[in-house]
């Protein structure tokens, strides 16, 4: 397990992912005195891994690289498994009240960005201050935007990205520290998302119970005989009357007495200090959390760090148990014993030499406990053992898993199974499966919708259905982002009431918060009556085509407004826009381009499309199937689209007119100016599309009469013979495309592919499906062989991936998409 520490100072926070087993590659920080700090504790395997160096210098980000390369080399290693980058916050930090270049410093979170897209680790991690996300900053193309906008622009296609603005106290550190935690999850590592990887929720501790066991220090300059580290700061001896007199909570400038109050004597005359903030010359309290320890914890000056009753500010010792450091961290190369067994002046030499230094490394460190536990996720996800689909199916088999009864006892009583691996368990021990089109939602692709539905403080109260719940893929995310929300209404339905009895064992597996409310509704979605309104709909609809059931069909039709389709999904996503405000969906990408959604697709324009996720076959593993994922506003009017490509790992916002362009007969997601370059050449909607599907190896022989045209046989204005391919038929009774033959000026394109070509109809054959017969809509063109040599080439193919979405299954030539097979204008020709 290994790990890159950019921007690491001593190197205290990095520290957690040495508790935990993992070796550091590179370590990078600029301060010599505490790279070498990270050396007393060895942090890193060879010499060459402690850089110190400047994080913009070309030269500081070659020897990452070089070190990485070399761990490559030696260990076998493939990718780094985590990044992290703490970049210095002065520029953003509220302490510091002279933000001069603010730009430059932050131009440091971009080095970061830039590193993590050049290594591509599987994780990263940056941390810096409360403000950090919307700090400015000048981003990689050069325009300044806010630093979360950055990470995005440069950061999302690869990664799943979460932004928490989080107070560690919360969560295992015993003092206040309100930070920004960002955690990338790369997108190839599936089932897991970067909630699995946020430290704990714990409860919170007093000052009294973290340092209220360290004897007290009463004596100027003391310095505990067992423990150099748990000694008394000096200051001036006049100061002393300033806090002596302080109760818990009080501050020296409140003294009644102005002889007590900071102050300095010049010229004789006194001088009362600025009281800039009120939190400086306070005594803490014993029972709170301990304060935010900040770099100046040194002086009395500086914020909360007077002692709950000594007069001094805290010990390194207490900053220590403070920040979460463990005592084996070492802060010299001199062994502790032979430290605390000093001469006492020959400590205080020491402590003049290096208390500075540590204690500005400890003012400045992430909690060693909080980087520690998201250590220990990801050590835990390395480790972990994912089970394929033959070893579940053998598990399924095994315990006999299909007798709904004995799976929910396995739910009830598994402990060691992860709720993943739980849910797929479930989806393959469903023999209905299939006929219910139920396929499991990874945990990733569920985060990815999840992120990019509306922020929780939008909400007071909040109204969420899921229409087809199965086991409840989308539930850990949607309970994850909203757990802050007041009151959070999440209503589930299924047709299969097993499913909801599973989920509600699955449910079990995970701490839901008191502010959220599941309600299981056991309903067909599309014919049940809702009696409100919701302000998210979410889910994974099922795909299936109703051919046998007309009666249930007709039902669903009686509603719909697009009748052209018998595909279940189309009327999910008509009834989910008519009920909720925000609708998010997985859907097959032949929503994009089939004819038969034609007015679904129109349906959806006429509302604003936020997002659409192209996720091709990476949706749904071991599932032929492409996938997308669209977000809709219905109360707002179209405007920018932010358009996510698995295929591609590219995110673009652009118009939602400009790929729902009702100029072209379907959506054009990856329309760029190359299209349109290439789409101002061309003269469109020539042709009409024909495919015949009945024409099988049934009918077929090696010889015939009428020889039957495949996909392979067409080459660019030529017939490929290919021995062992070709086939005959000797008979046109009875089949449709018999009204071909022999007609003058049929042109042959090959379907299901990315590779255009065409030739015209050769005298006495006929073609299968796997040929698309296109004829002139008008008859007075004219066409010839010049006119077909244009599809073949470079500039016609990008063009045609564009125009069919990049797909993979969805290549059909259909009366939509034989549209793009046009023709040169003829002042180009």
């Amino acid at each position: 397990m290994t790990y890159i520490s950019l921007f690491s100072s001593s190197g205290v926070g990095c520290y957690g992912f040495k508790q935990e087993d993992f070796e550091c590659i590179a370590t990078v920080e600029i301060i010599e005195r505490r790279l070498n700090v990270q050396k007393y504790n060895h942090k890193c395997r060879y010499e060459s891994g402690y850089i110190c160096g400047d994080m913009s210098k070309e030269v500081t980000k070659q020897s990452v690289v070089s070190e990485l390369h070399k761990w490559k080399r030696n260990f076998n290693i493939t990718d780094l498994d985590v990044l992290i980058a703490t970049p210095p916050c002065q520029g953003m930090s509220v302490a510091n009240h002279k933000k001069k270049d603010e730009l430059n410093r932050n131009s440091l979170v971009v080095e970061s960005i830039k590193i993590t897209q050049q290594i591509k680790p599987k994780f990263f991690i940056f941390e810096n201050v409360k403000t950090f996300l919307n700090s400015i900053c000048t981003d990689i193309d050069g325009t300044n935007k806010k630093i979360q906008e950055a990470i995005d622009n440069d950061l999302s296609s690869l990664y799943n990205i979460c932004y928490r603005v989080l107070n560690f106290k919360e969560y295992g550190n015993p003092s206040s520290r309100t930070r920004t935690l960002i955690i990338g999850v790369r997108k190839d590592l599936v089932d897991i998302t970067p909630y699995d990887f946020y430290p704990q929720k714990q409860k919170e501790k007093t000052l009294k119970e973290t340092i209220g066991h360290l004897p007290p220090l009463k004596t100027m300059g003391e310095i505990l005989s067992t423990d150099i580290y748990h000694n008394f700061k000096s200051y001036s001896k006049n100061m002393e009357s300033w806090i002596e007199d302080l109760k818990e909570g009080e501050s020296a400038f409140d003294n009644k007495d102005p002889q007590k109050r900071p102050h300095s004597i010049k010229n004789g005359e006194i001088i009362f200090n600025v009281r800039k903030n009120g939190d400086k010359y306070t005594r803490q309290y014993w029972d709170k959390v301990a304060p935010c320890i900040h770099t100046r914890n040194d002086i009395m000056a500086s914020q909360n760090t007077v002692h709950p009753c000594d007069n001094r500010v805290f010990s390194i010792r207490e900053l220590m148990l403070m920040m979460s450091i463990p005592d084996s961290f070492k802060w010299s190369d001199i062994p502790i014993k032979e430290l605390n067994n000093l001469a006492p002046d020959l400590k205080s030499k020491y402590l003049k030499k290096e208390e500075t230094n540590i204690r500005q490394s400890i003012g400045e460190a992430v909690p060693t406990i909080i980087f520690r536990q998201i250590a220990n996720k990801i050590k835990q996800y390395l480790n972990r053992k994912d089970y394929n689909i033959q070893e579940i199916t053998s598990l399924i088999q095994k315990e006999n898993l299909t007798d709904k009864k004995k799976l929910l006892n396995f739910i009830k009583t598994n402990t060691q199974l992860n709720l993943q691996t739980l849910t797929k368990i479930v989806e393959f021990a469903n023999t209905q499966r299939e006929s219910n089109a139920a396929y499991y939602t990874r945990q990733d692709i569920c985060y990815n919708i999840v992120k990019s539905l509306p922020d929780a403080k939008k909400y007071e109260t909040l109204n969420i259905l899921e229409p087809s719940i199965g086991v409840g893929n989308f539930l850990p995310t949607l309970i994850n982002k909203y757990s802050t929300v007041k009151n959070v209404n999440i209503d589930v339905v299924d047709i299969d009431e097993s499913s909801l009895e599973i989920l509600w064992e699955l449910l079990k597996k995970i701490e839901i918060p008191d502010n959220i409310k599941i309600n299981y509704i056991n309903a067909d979605f599309l014919l049940y009556s809702f009696t409100k309104r919701y302000d998210i709909v979410v889910g994974n609809p099922p795909y299936k085509k109703i051919t046998g059931n007309q009666k249930l069909l007709s039902l669903y039709k009686h509603s719909a407004q697009n009748k052209d389709t018998n595909n279940i999904f189309s009327f999910f996503i008509e009834k989910a826009l008519s009920i909720g405000d925000i609708v998010a969906l997985i859907v097959p990408k032949s929503l994009i381009n089939a004819p038969e959604f034609n007015t679904t697709r129109k349906i959806l324009t006429n509302n604003k499309i936020d997002t659409i996720i192209d996720f091709g076959e990476k949706g749904f593993k071991g599932v032929k199937i492409e996938t997308i994922c669209f977000i809709a506003d219905t109360k707002h009017h179209a405007d920018k689209t932010t358009v996510e490509s698995y295929i591609t790992e590219n995110i673009r916002i652009v118009r939602q007119s400009y790929i729902t362009d009702e100029h072209y007969p379907y959506w054009l997601i990856y329309r760029d100016s190359l299209f349109d370059n290439v789409a101002n050449k061309i003269d469109f909607n020539i042709f009409n599309s024909y495919r015949d599907r009945k024409i099988s190896k049934n009918i077929t022989a090696k010889s015939g009469k009428y020889r039957v045209l495949k996909s392979r046989n067409i080459g660019n204005n030529i017939i490929i013979d290919i021995p062992d391919y070709d086939t005959y038929i000797n008979t046109l009774n009875g089949l449709d495309v018999a009204k071909y033959i022999n007609y003058k000026k049929c042109v042959l394109v090959p379907n299901l592919t990315y590779y255009p070509r065409a030739c015209f109809l050769p005298k006495n054959c006929i073609t299968d499906g796997s040929v698309a017969i296109l004829t002139l809509k008008d008859n007075n063109i004219k066409i010839d062989e010049n006119d077909l040599s244009y599809y073949s080439t470079e500039e016609f193919t990008n063009f045609y991936k564009i125009a069919r979405n990049r797909g993979t299954r969805s290549l059909n030539i259909d009366n939509n998409s034989v549209f793009f097979f046009g023709l040169l204008k003829k002042e180009i020709k």
